[in-house]
This record gives C-alpha cells, structure tokens and sequence, in this order.
C-alpha cells in the first residue's frame, strides 16, 4: 500500500461513518430479536458468522490458519474473546429494557473508561488534564442515570457495566498487540467468543419464525460488514484522525430508536451525551498531542 492510501484521511472517515451506520442498523436488529427471542441465542447464531468470518480471513491471510492461530499469551487471547462475547450479551440486554438511545448514550464513556484504565492495566501515564475530561464525561454519565431522581432503576447501570466490559477489552487487545499481531487476536476474538456462545445458547435454543430467520441472516451480515470497514478504516487512516467520527454511532442509534421503537430523546439525556462526547473528543486529542 502506498502512502497516501495509508493516511487517506477523507476515505477513512467516510469508512468510519459507514461502519457506525452498519453497526447502528446492527443496534437495531438485535433490538428486535432480543425481544421476541432469548439473547443468548441472538447471540450464539451471531457469533457462529463471525466466528467462520475471521477463520476465512485467516485462511485466505499470509501464514494461514497456523499463523493466525499462533500465540505466546493463548490464555489471555481466550480471554478476551469471552469478554467481548459476554459484553455483547449484556449491549444487547441492556437495548431490550432501556432501549437503543439511553444505553447507546452511556454506553460512549468507553474511550473514557479507556483512559482512566490504561494506567493500572498498561502502565501508561494519564496526565491530570485527561483526569479532568474524565471527571466530567462521568459527571454526563450521572445526568444520563440520574440517581438521584426519584426511585433509581438498577437496570440503568447496565450499559456502563458494558462500556466497562469493552474498556477492558480495547485495552486488552493492546497489552496482546505487543506480541501478538493484529490477525491473530482478531482470529482469537471469534473463535474464542463462538465456543463460549454456543456452551451457553444451545441450551436456550428457540424456534424462529422465516421473516425474523431473515432479520438474522442480515444481522450477520451486517456484523461482517461493520468489522470489514473497521479493518479497511483503520486501513488507509491514521485512527487518531477518524476515530473521533465513531461517535456518529449514537446519532444513528438514536434515529432508529426514536423512529422505530418509538424511544424519547430527553434533555438529560442530550446534556449528558455532549458531556461525555466533549470529554472524549479532548481524551483523543490529547492522545495525539503526546503521540
């Protein structure tokens, strides 16, 4: 690849909106089967594409299946692997009782939760600037929960239990990075992730109707589709230049959930989503001041 494909920044943002778009539709579908189906399955079946998507990625990669699957750290790989299939599960609980918006609008502390763990997990050095922007995108996290309203619904905290999953997730893959590449851990999210759904799901095995056999089939889809313009993103652009888009995301979750499944866009919600959205464009910013 030449060098203004690798840092085509233009084409690296419109890839990194189009996958906010998929994974959004992605939102939705699993939305609507996890109501009327049990998540485990969802899930389970979800997995089983994306699992045989990375092995083909990793046949057809140079070194095949036995340089994919080559690793030093294969308990902490596996682990990772559950952990992602496991926030997965709780993304999707979370979406049938709060619904896409509030959980969507928590849920984009990750790069935060990133950020305030990379130093007891990595050892990285988070500076007292980054302290503040992490300070007051939980304070957006709190004006979205608001606990102090009335009677205060548990379930809210679900999909901060999730970005706190996926926080520990992202910074996993980089502790794994420093010896492992990026095709391997790929190959171990899937394959690790499919194994621990199919223990777990074929014992909540429910029959499906044909018209939401179909909604599956395009969840799968769109699940290889949203990870494929990941890898071509990140591909031909810097990620600290297009990552910042990424926070499209909730904009297309919220459409879909107020034109769909009917959901309300309250005023703490928006207050507390600019919040955490501010905070974590200046958490990114000040990532690439020091890089």
């Amino acid at each position: 690849m030449t060098e203004p494909q690798r840092n085509n920044v233009p084409l690296g943002i419109l890839l990194m909106v189009g996958s906010t778009i998929v994974f959004a539709l992605q939102d939705g579908i699993s939305r609507h089967l996890a109501g009327a189906y049990n998540t485990w399955m969802v899930v389970m079946i979800r997995y089983w594409f994306f699992a045989a998507f990375v092995i083909f990625l990793a046949a057809r990669s140079r070194g095949g299946l036995r340089a994919a699957t080559r690793t030093e750290q294969p308990l902490l790989q596996i682990f990772r692997g559950l952990l992602l299939a496991g926030e997965v599960c709780v993304a999707i609980y979370g979406f049938t009782v709060l619904g896409l918006i509030q959980s969507q609008a928590v849920f984009i502390c990750y790069p935060l939760l990133v950020a305030a763990l990379s130093g007891p997990v990595l050892g990285e050095k988070v500076g007292w600037r980054r302290w503040v922007a992490i300070g007051i995108g939980l304070v957006g996290v709190m004006i979205i929960l608001q606990p102090g309203v009335g009677v205060f619904n548990p379930a809210a905290i679900i999909p901060l239990i999730s970005a706190l999953m996926f926080a520990l997730y992202g910074l996993l893959t980089r502790y794994v990075a420093r010896r492992d590449t990026a095709a391997t851990s790929f190959f171990w999210t899937g394959v690790a992730g499919a194994v621990m759904m199919t223990a777990i799901g074929i014992w909540f095995w429910q029959p499906m109707i044909g018209t939401d056999w179909i909604w599956m089939s395009i969840l799968c889809v769109t699940g290889v589709l949203g990870h494929w313009l990941l890898i071509k993103c990140y591909e031909v652009a810097e990620a600290g230049a297009v990552q910042p888009f990424a926070y499209f995301h909730l904009i297309w979750a919220s459409i879909l959930g107020m034109t769909v499944f009917g959901e309300v866009l309250r005023d703490n919600i928006l207050i507390g989503a600019a919040l955490i959205i501010g905070a974590g464009l200046f958490t990114l910013w000040r990532e690439r001041v020091k890089g």
